[in-house]
């Protein structure tokens, strides 16, 4: 099993941009603002030929206005709890803090190995102030800068001379990523916890409480993916604070780095426009659909006829393409929950699924010459010949004709439905391209 490395510390200290610098990626939001991370981070790192995990945590803080304290706190202890070695970060320009000697007495109560890392040593003269950390009783202090990279690789060589010795590296998956996507307090976080049945990300009613985009790695039942739980987002003329703007970026990333995406709608609320423009990003960026009616508990009415005007509402919103999956759950009460992740799986394996030529020829040839493609300016059009592409983000086809220009839109649509009552690809985009033989 890999090793954990949990970064911890008081709020500002750089914690978020360390995490970033030993992966090597921009993942984790960075801001002067105390209490920009709020959940868990993980990330890959890899140093001398050693791979292992990070975490990233909230800035550990007591009896403050932060409303997210109790449970910051809570998550930095599970980060603590899951770690192999944990990262003490600490400021040099501020000294030694009361929160800091609280944190040290966690790290020692929990009898972790521990590192101390004296962060934004940015010159020569600041390394000297390092040395009053030694009272926190946690040994040698390493000096680094993490935001230009001063230090880490001494601080690495220590990390990685701390890992168990029998730790054997597992090999780097190519995973299935599904990402939850919505509205602010859709359900997205509350559904990432059922489905895990552990409390993952901090769930509340106040719009904006997940800010980073959160993966978490699932493995049971014999099912392995990532999940990422993402923030909710609004539309820009409601963005107002440069903080959610970066979480909104955050999870649009998320999307384009997906397989298949699950689109929360809120049930008390039905499809609006901003689940339409959350839907369109979904589609630009060619993935996989489910879409997910969650707080389901809380609508009385429960009939066929309802559960049909719903399904009805929603395709007709985002139509003209209507073969997705729709689950009607709640993360609340655990209703469908693993539906949700069983068609997530389906979809994806239609995403990746490969028709063979002949079955291909065999199926569209004959379908062809009795409706081929209307004649345009006395032109008759000859389609002789289909194929699927190989190694394509979502299926692609490739139909080749003698005059592949006048083959219009309607006449796709048409050999797209066909290719869907044939075959399963619920829930995916198809591409279907016209070519000159």
């Amino acid at each position: 099993m890999a090793n954990i490395v949990a970064i911890v510390g008081r709020p500002n200290v750089g914690k978020s941009t360390l995490f970033n610098r030993l992966t090597g990626t921009r993942r984790a939001i960075v801001m002067n603002t105390a209490g920009t991370t709020r959940d868990r981070q993980y990330g890959k790192a890899d140093w001398c030929g050693r791979e292992f995990s990070v975490i990233d945590t909230g800035g550990w803080v007591v009896n403050s206005d932060d409303t997210f304290e109790s449970e910051i706190n809570r998550q930095v202890d599970l980060a603590i709890r899951e770690a192999d070695v944990v990262l003490l970060v600490v400021d040099v320009n501020e000294g030694v803090t009361q929160f800091d000697t609280e944190v040290a007495h966690l790290l020692r109560q929990a009898k972790k190995p521990t590192i101390l890392a004296v962060n934004k040593v940015d010159t020569f003269e600041n390394q000297y102030g390092a040395a009053e950390f030694y009272k926190l009783g946690l040994g040698e202090p390493f000096i680094l800068s993490a935001e230009n990279g001063l230090g880490t690789g001494d601080l690495l060589d220590e990390v990685v001379s701390r890992f168990r010795k029998t730790d054997t590296d597992e090999e780097v998956e190519e995973l299935p990523r599904f990402t939850i996507v919505g509205r602010p307090n859709a359900g997205k976080s509350s559904i990432l916890n059922a489905f895990i049945g552990e409390e993952r990300t901090i769930v509340t009613d106040i719009p904006g409480t997940t800010r980073d985009s959160i993966y978490t790695r699932y493995n049971k039942f014999g099912k392995d993916f990532y999940l990422v739980d993402t923030a909710g987002i609004r539309k820009k003329a409601k963005v107002t604070e440069d903080m959610e703007y970066y979480s909104v970026v955050r999870s649009i990333r998320a999307i384009e780095n997906s397989d298949v995406c699950i689109l929360m709608i809120d049930a008390t609320r039905g499809i609006e426009s901003q689940d339409l423009n959350i839907y369109s990003l979904i589609q630009k960026n060619k993935k996989g659909l489910v879409v997910c009616v969650n707080k389901w508990d809380l609508i009385e009415s429960k009939t066929t006829q309802d559960i049909k005007g719903y399904e009805d509402a929603i395709r007709e919103r985002i139509a003209p393409f209507t073969d997705f999956p729709i689950i009607f759950t709640s993360a609340l009460t655990k209703q469908r929950i693993f539906k949700v992740i069983e068609t997530a799986l389906e979809v994806y394996e239609n995403k990746n699924k490969k028709i063979p030529t002949a079955q291909l020829n065999d199926k569209f040839l004959p379908l062809i010459e009795n409706y081929p493609p209307p004649a345009i300016k006395g032109k008759y059009i000859k389609i002789k010949y289909c194929t699927q592409l190989p190694n394509t983000q979502i299926p692609t086809f490739v139909f080749f004709a003698n005059l592949p220009q006048y083959v219009k839109e309607p006449y796709r649509r048409f050999l797209e439905n066909k290719l869907r009552s044939w075959w399963d690809f619920k829930g995916t985009p198809v591409q279907i391209f016209i070519r000159a033989k």
